[in-house]
């Protein structure tokens, strides 16, 4: 349920927080799509975002992996290596699950 995600991620966001030195990553999945920030909650600010929508190939699982792999690029590009993971209330499964495994195959640590 919507109401029930949305009370987890609230008692989350309590408790975890983007710096300048190790940003937070907020995921949003949708039913079709996944989307991914990189946020620095100290000064309020979106420093990458990216979303699956350009990859049309393979199954959702498959391109939360892609989007992953790409985003631990540009974050490493960033100069960012450590961040802090936010699920957004969602269970550690699935599609959040292939985004955190691609991320950290990609050189990002959480």
């Amino acid at each position: 349920m919507k109401s029930s995600r949305i009370s987890r991620h609230k008692r989350i966001r309590a408790k975890i927080m983007g710096t300048a030195l190790r940003p937070r990553l907020s995921v949003f999945r949708s039913l079709k799509h996944i989307e991914a920030q990189l946020i620095n909650d100290s000064a309020k600010r979106t420093i990458l975002g990216m979303k699956d929508l350009k990859i049309k190939k393979g199954t959702k699982i498959d391109r939360a992996s892609v989007l992953g792999e790409t985003f631990a690029k540009e974050i490493l590009s960033k100069g960012y290596k450590k961040i802090v993971f936010d699920r957004g209330g969602y269970q550690y499964h699935g599609r959040i699950k292939a985004l955190a495994e691609a991320l950290r195959k990609g050189g990002i640590e959480f």
